[in-house]
């Protein structure tokens, strides 16, 4: 099995549970959702950042070790701006709820 469906799955089997315990409407699944997923993906982007940020420190010059740091800072940018996007507020949700009429 590929590495990122097992990571998908595991994270799903975490997500759900907390997701749908006592959650009475939609949105306050979504939101329960969105807070377990920031929790998770919070620590993440931040070690991401910290990879990145050796990678260019020990490239030392070397034009493909300085493409693989700028493909990691790219990483650790589109995580940021996604947690950023997550923790908006809640527009996301309300987007795709009244999208759905909910």
């Amino acid at each position: 099995m590929n590495k990122k469906t097992l990571l998908l799955i595991l994270l799903a089997v975490v997500l759900l549970p907390t997701a749908f315990a006592s959650a009475q409407t939609l949105e306050e699944m979504a939101g329960r959702v969105e807070a377990v997923a920031v929790g998770i993906a919070t620590p993440i982007v931040i070690i991401g950042w910290i990879i990145a940020g050796i990678l260019y420190l020990t490239a030392a010059g070397a034009p493909e070790k300085l493409g693989i740091a700028k493909k990691a800072t790219v990483a650790a940018v589109i995580g940021t701006v996604l947690i950023v996007l997550a923790i908006g507020g809640g527009t996301i949700i309300n987007v795709v709820a009244n999208a759905f009429g909910l």
